[in-house]
């Protein structure tokens, strides 16, 4: 789930460059130009961003609050075996901070990729329980509260939300027809524009930098 999860990440940015700026005629979305130089630029960045397999001091203070959470995410997949088996198991033994900024950014991914209802679906709703803690500790307490209420419809409407969810594409775009879950997609996405998840954990990070660091300063 890592690789898919850092590609999440670049999709991540497109979304976010298009959001800021998408021009629409009629049922078209037409992108500028300078979007789409942009988004060449920010892919380029991205493919050839430095990974650090351990973080410093140095390292957290000269990056940007721009790239900081993702040098922090890249470093914590580095710690993730390749097979993803025991991907849970190790999550855990991490101290809380670590296992929230994963968590968290495993959320905020697959929720901007394809709503609630693909973060319960794909191996990443193995966290789901422990997101609104998670989530709290880094003072995202509306999105804790949201993703709370989120669990409490998955665990009730389960057996609605997964009919169709029988392997195939087909189900799972099926699956999304009067979901009880959509409307907590249009939720996210409202607050993140008001109180920016990123920005909370990039605050959490620098006040809590010595939870993330792999070298003592």
């Amino acid at each position: 789930m890592t690789r898919s999860l850092i590609t999440l990440g670049l999709i991540n940015i497109i979304f976010y460059i298009v959001s800021c700026s998408v021009q629409t005629s009629k049922d078209k979305v037409k992108i500028s130009s300078e979007n789409e130089d942009q988004i060449s630029k920010s892919i380029e960045e991205f493919k050839n961003r430095p990974i650090h397999k351990k973080l410093t001091c140095q390292i957290i203070d000269t990056t940007s609050d721009d790239n900081l959470l993702q040098v922090v995410f890249d470093n914590l997949s580095e710690k993730i075996l390749p097979d993803n088996e025991k991907e849970y198991k190790t999550v855990l033994s991490w101290n809380k901070s670590k296992q929230a900024i994963y968590m968290i950014w495993v959320l905020e991914a697959e929720v901007n990729n394809g709503g609630y209802n693909q973060f319960y679906f794909n191996s990443s709703g193995q966290f789901y329980k422990h997101l609104p803690d998670a989530l709290k500790l880094v003072g995202a307490n509306k999105f804790a509260d949201l993703t709370k209420r989120a669990n409490d419809t998955f665990e009730k409407e389960h057996p609605k939300i997964t009919q169709h969810q029988d392997g195939t594409i087909e189900g799972f775009s099926k699956s999304y027809d009067d979901n009880p879950l959509n409307k907590y997609d249009d939720d996210f996405y409202i607050l993140n524009k008001s109180e920016s998840l990123q920005q909370i954990q990039v605050a959490y990070i620098r006040k809590n930098k010595s939870d993330f660091i792999d070298n003592l300063c």
